[in-house]
């Protein structure tokens, strides 16, 4: 029997009241032995007897039709197998939970570098060799391919729009000014790839994905089979940032070819291949317009931004997603110009909306700090709202002004000098901040846990794509349960699981982490019938059942293993309460006057987050989210061939990640904070909030370095040298 859960009410804390301590605690991860030594086995790294293995062959038009194939000559080499293309061939992944179905275009091609076919043959080399050889006709027809040449759509409330202009026409201070910032990649360092392997009619899929209950159906529906012939194994992700909540174009190509061919096939993505296939952050333009009175308190915002997509897909990256709740201000507008073009279909990258939404907007926050005369932080202090400004919900737990003053002290915000005033030799020195915020969301998640004695098992396909999943479930069962964190154990990453919420939305943690949480309570109380006493009066430690006068061992209580299942879905209090996690970044550069190189000294994030479940990885989460803003701000760039769609920096060698050198020590702090509201386990979501406004922190920084405004990201040194240019300096 499973217990079923809606978040109606505010919850109870309980795990403030168990005792075993080891909630929050900076546990190592489990699973880390595995990985550090290479035992852990990731998706391409399963050898099965008579495994086959295959190449994808990608589009080398931007828009048309493959007319034909010609694999003649990948006949003449030994051991070539053969080349399947058709109807199932996914055109590009789907998007996890989005519920759409993957797109299988059949013989039309959309992009350059669309799968199309893929090449099988006994070795890797083999089906490279013949993907080389093979001839495709296509019949090409025009494509967009120039942003410049692209036909928007256009989503904008008439009535805001004029409410704005009136505002603005008053203000005692506005700001007007446009940003730009580039396509980005998700770059995980684990490629996409695919073991497919046949029993009968049953399909076992070896993948690396984010969201198997989800991309179970999508494989379903691609092969044209029922859910229950399908299962995905995916243990362990090298990560994923977006990438990989979707079914990708390889996990069908490897079925197709496997069923045909009665045997297990292999097919991984080149880095190259990532690059071109693989759904990425749209370019953007964005426009900030801001009208505040003379004491700085916003009267008005409006957010436009304009972004490019794939004809017929329809996702749109939603870049004012923070705008909308983060800062006071009654006039509000929100448009959105979504162009159609001829590239990489654009889809979810790590903090979709606010990484490259508060890079613009917090940003234009300064500009404004600078306009009205008043220091940065003590502009947004003057601008929190007390309810969601746009619809008037009450915020639940909210750590912004918090996060601010705390960061601001631990930083040492009040040393800040005003623009150029702090030089080293040729390095002009700076400090920005920058405020953050990402909605937090529960979603649907199944999870069991079965006790056995003094040790337990959790079980959910929930997945693990380096955030800490196996160590935060474990930990969360351990400290319900009264038991040593090692005493438990966590099976995920199998469709044959209860089925969780997935890893995507920074919403893992909360939604997989409660259903954990309501088994394991359901087990307190089977544990508290057994020793005759109430579920509230029983303690559970150290392996240890205790209540009233009574002890016993669990090991000696549970004679037979118990089990538990609970599945959690969102309720009321998704309705009443706006939920959201807060930060606040402090960051000091320096800016070498000649040369344009910006090197990022110092940097501090300060965050509310709800409970944090395991210090040491939401940590590591944190700092991976800073380092992504770092390399949005400076290096970042996935730049297309305006001819002809195709990415040219396609390889980690030309899309330049942030570097060992490139990143300084990163502090990183967490206040305390319970979010009622949010979940059972009063946590949020961390994985995506560090990115957020990040960027920002450190081009304002630049600003306050140089004298001068860069509004393009990534703040390259060409584009550095010819602002001091352009401004005489």
């Amino acid at each position: 029997m499973t217990v079923n859960f809606r978040m109606d009410a505010p919850q109870p804390r309980l795990l403030d009241q168990t005792g075993q301590g080891v909630i929050h605690k900076p546990l190592d991860r489990p699973e880390g032995p595995l990985k550090v030594s290479g035992r852990a086995t990731y998706a391409a790294e399963t050898h099965l007897p008579g495994m086959a293995h295959g190449v994808l062959v990608t589009a080398s038009i931007a828009r048309g039709h493959v007319e034909a194939i010609d694999d003649s000559a990948a006949h003449e080499l030994e051991g070539y197998l053969g080349c399947w293309n058709g109807e199932r061939f996914l055109r590009n992944p789907a998007q996890g939970m989005a519920g759409a179905a993957p797109v299988q275009p059949g013989d039309r091609v959309d992009f350059r570098g669309q799968p199309i076919a893929v090449v099988v043959a006994e070795t890797f080399e083999t089906a490279r060799d013949a993907a080389r050889r093979l001839r495709i006709l296509y019949s090409e027809e025009d494509a967009v391919t120039d942003p410049a040449e692209a036909e928007f759509e256009t989503k904008e409330d008439a009535d805001a729009a004029r409410a704005v202009a009136e505002a603005l026409e008053t203000a005692a201070h506005r700001i007007d000014a446009t940003y730009t910032t580039a396509s980005h990649a998700a770059a995980a360092m684990e490629p996409h790839a695919s073991i497919a392997e046949w029993n009968g009619d049953q399909l076992t899929l070896r993948s690396a994905l984010q969201m198997l209950r989800f991309n179970a159906l999508e494989l379903a529906d691609a092969m044209g089979l029922e859910r229950g012939q399908v299962r995905i194994l995916s243990p362990y992700v090298g990560g994923g940032f977006g990438s990989k909540l979707g079914l990708g174009p390889e996990a069908v190509a490897a079925s197709m070819a496997a069923r045909d061919l009665g045997r297990p096939v292999r097919v991984a993505m080149t880095r190259q291949q990532v690059f071109e296939t693989v759904l990425r952050r749209s370019e953007t333009v964005q426009r900030l317009r801001l009208a505040a009175d003379s004491g700085g308190r916003l009267t008005a915002l409006a957010h436009d931004n304009r972004q490019f997509q794939l004809l017929g897909e329809g996702f749109a990256e939603p870049v004012p997603q923070a705008s909308r709740f983060l800062y006071a201000g009654a006039a509000r507008s929100y448009r959105q110009d979504l162009g159609r073009m001829h590239r990489t279909p654009s889809g979810s990258v790590r903090a979709p909306g606010e990484a490259v939404g508060q890079l613009a907007m917090e940003a234009a926050m300064d500009e404004l700090a600078d306009a009205v005369g008043l220091d940065p932080v003590e502009l947004r202090l003057r601008n929190i709202p007390d309810a969601h400004p746009g619809t008037g919900t009450r915020f639940s737990a909210h750590g912004l002004e918090a996060c601010l003053i705390d960061g601001a002290a631990r930083f040492g915000w009040d040393r800040r000098a005003g623009p150029r005033a702090r030089q080293e030799g040729d390095w002009l020195i700076g400090m920005g901040m920058a405020g953050a915020a990402r909605p937090n969301m529960l979603v649907p998640s199944e999870a069991r846990v079965t006790l056995a004695g003094d040790r337990a098992t959790v079980e959910t396909d929930m997945t693990d794509i380096g955030t800490g999943s196996y160590a935060i479930l474990s930990q969360i069962a351990a400290e319900m349960l009264g038991l040593p964190a090692e005493n438990v154990t966590a099976r995920l990453g199998d469709t044959d699981l209860p089925g969780a919420s997935g890893s995507g939305g920074s919403f893992g943690a909360g939604s997989s982490g409660s259903s954990v949480f309501l088994a394991a309570k359901d087990l307190r109380g089977q544990i508290a019938a057994l020793m005759g006493a109430a579920e509230d009066g029983l303690t559970l430690k150290d392996g240890l059942a205790r209540a009233g006068n009574v002890e016993k061992r669990l090991a000696d209580l549970i004679a037979e293993p118990i089990a538990a299942t609970a599945k959690i879905e969102k309720g009321e209090m998704a309705k009443e309460t706006h939920q959201s996690g807060y930060g606040a970044h402090f960051c000091e550069v320096a800016v070498h006057a000649l040369t344009g190189e910006i090197r990022v000294r110092r940097f501090e994030g300060t965050f509310a987050a709800g409970r944090i479940l395991n210090e040491k990885t939401a940590r590591s989460q944190c700092i991976g989210g800073i380092v992504w803003g770092i390399g949005a701000a400076l290096t970042e760039e996935l730049v297309h061939d305006a001819r002809t769609g195709q990415p040219v920096t396609r390889d980690l060698a030309s899309y330049h990640v942030p570097a060992h050198a490139d990143v300084p020590q990163i502090g990183v702090t967490f206040l305390q904070e319970r979010d009622d509201a949010a979940n059972p386990i009063q946590a949020k979501g961390v994985g995506e909030l560090g990115i957020s406004g990040a960027g920002a922190a450190v081009l304002n920084a630049v600003a306050n370095a140089t004298g001068v405004r860069l509004r393009d990201y990534p703040a390259t040194p060409d584009r550095v040298i010819a602002a001091l240019a352009a401004a005489g300096l």
